[in-house]
């Protein structure tokens, strides 16, 4: 074997090709690819505008109870002015969606945090009142739970007779 290394191509101009790609050929290329993403735009809003136009002729028709009804959900009506609230409130019917999940979630549980950390009353005339959490369990490991008491025998008269398991 040798150690010697030899250039693939024996012209001594280097192992690559030399000659350049036809402009032609890529403009070509270009204007295909352009022609058929046209074509398969209208194939597919075809589609759509086929599938959409099923779906309505397949819809139930709506209650005439109904006073407020909206053709186009996907898309803000002209009415919409920046309160989403407010619009959601007069057009759609209750129970409704969540709007933020994230920051009513957090208002939920800042609200619980809340009952459980501070003092407040329950019934006043009662005099029932509402601990904080953390209070209470110091409290319960201080006292101790609640037990009861040895339940009171009661006797009852049988005429002198004795009662399987009495005295």
């Amino acid at each position: 074997m040798t150690n010697q290394t030899q250039d693939e191509n024996s012209t001594g101009q280097g192992g690559f090709e030399r000659r350049d790609i036809r402009i032609a050929g890529v403009i070509y290329f270009l204007v295909g690819l352009a022609v058929a993403g046209v074509i398969v735009y209208f194939v597919v809003s075809g589609l759509y505008a086929y599938l959409q136009g099923r779906s309505e002729a397949e819809q139930t028709p709506v209650s005439p109870l109904v006073t407020t009804t909206v053709k186009d959900t996907r898309h803000l009506p002209p009415e919409y002015k920046g309160n989403y609230q407010e619009y959601l409130r007069k057009n759609f019917p209750s129970p409704q969606l969540e709007i933020d999940e994230r920051t009513e979630l957090n208002k939920d549980r800042l609200r619980e945090e809340q009952t459980l950390s501070a003092y407040d009353w329950i019934d006043q005339k009662a005099g029932t009142v509402r601990i904080p959490i953390d209070r209470a369990m110091d409290l319960i490991a201080q006292r101790g739970l609640p037990t009861r008491g040895p339940a009171p025998v009661q006797t009852a008269d049988n005429g002198g007779k004795k009662v399987k398991g009495t005295p």
